[in-house]
């Protein structure tokens, strides 16, 4: 039993009124509603949704849109399961459904997403990898489709976001390393146009000078955010004359591919040079010393920037009242014995 009118001659009811029961309508009585959500069960009735998505000009679906390329696949980054579970979480209370619109990189993510706009998929999106300059911004803003950006960016506008406390990382970790006795401090930063990697080397030049220390270019080494860029990372390092005696990495599996290439040159962490990372990843767990890192809930992360969407909203706003702010969204610092020695002035020399 396919069509709605089928399932009202089935029950000699009115069409509507079988409408009405099926889309929870306050009008039709409960013994009649009864009856119609069984006959529709014991029917295999299933309501023509994309039909009901044109009538009511919305399609009950949020997008998030995605930057993905085969090294991100290989590299298994569980980055946005922790997220997709906390942004599900939060659309379920209100039978919404969530997408992933993945972007290949090797297309433009503007170009892609003007497409995505104009078959009008989604009701709303996620935005993610916020570039410096991202003319996806602009595009939603025209288009009207409420939005929310997973990261900041210096485009214009009124649009909504929420991002990792980049900023703090740099900050706390360049003072935690001066204070064992750090003076030569590397970064291991993106390599991409992607803005947290601006405000995390921006943030890093202004904790150095905090403390006296001069910024010196070479220190920050820009590679993907991978295992394969943390072995870049810690081979770039090695390669560097006056060798730092501790990086920070913006990145959770930064980690894993920095310890191979130390390990690879007889360096230990936490005794030959100390090592703060980001996010550990569960495959971190098993490093050893064990990382020193910043690190969150990734479903408390995800069920917050759900709201924050919602509350954009007019139909979910009134749910969502203190939802639709910017958000900087803090991480803590949890200690390992990755940075555990101090540098004294023997070290030093």
């Amino acid at each position: 039993m396919k069509g709605i009118r089928q399932l009202a001659e089935h029950l000699d009811i009115s069409i509507g009124t079988v409408s009405r029961a099926l889309n929870g309508k306050p009008d039709v009585n409960d013994e009649t509603r009864r009856r119609v959500l069984a006959a529709a069960e014991e029917l295999g009735y299933v309501a023509n949704q994309s039909g009901r998505s044109l009538r009511q000009g919305m399609t009950n679906v949020i997008g998030l849109m995605l930057e993905v390329s085969r090294e991100t696949i290989e590299n298994s980054d569980d980055f946005f399961l922790g997220v997709t579970d906390g942004l599900q979480s939060v659309f379920s209370r209100h039978k919404l459904d969530l997408v992933m619109l993945p972007c290949p990189d090797d297309e433009d993510p503007h170009e892609y997403l003007k497409r995505m706009v104009a078959r009008r998929l989604v009701d709303a999106l996620i935005l993610s990898a916020t570039r410096r300059n991202d003319k996806r911004i602009e595009l939603l803003e025209k288009a009207r489709i409420p939005f929310v950006a997973l990261g900041r960016s210096a485009s214009g506008g009124s649009y909504t976001w929420m991002d990792l406390d980049f900023e703090g990382v740099a900050a706390r970790g360049v003072d935690r390393l001066v204070a064992k006795g750090h003076r030569r401090i590397a970064v291991a930063a993106p390599s991409s146009d992607i803005n947290l990697g601006y405000l995390f080397v921006d943030a890093y030049r202004q904790a150095l000078q905090r403390h006296g220390i001069a910024f010196d270019p070479a220190l920050v080494i820009r590679v993907k955010s991978s295992e394969q860029g943390g072995y870049q990372a810690g081979h770039e390092l090695l390669m560097i004359e006056e060798r730092p005696t501790a990086i920070i990495l913006i990145h959770e599996l930064m980690a894993i591919g920095l310890y191979r290439r130390l390990a690879e040159a007889g360096i230990v962490p936490g005794r030959d040079l100390a090592v703060v990372g980001f996010r550990e990843e569960p495959r971190t767990h098993f490093l050893q010393p064990t990382l020193t890192s910043f690190r969150m809930s990734l479903r408390d992360l995800g069920a917050q920037l759900g709201e924050t969407l919602l509350a954009t909203m007019p139909a979910y706003a009134d749910h969502y009242p203190q939802g639709a702010r910017n958000r900087i969204w803090p991480l803590e610092l949890v200690p390992g014995e990755s940075d555990a020695f101090t540098l004294n002035q023997k070290n030093r020399a």
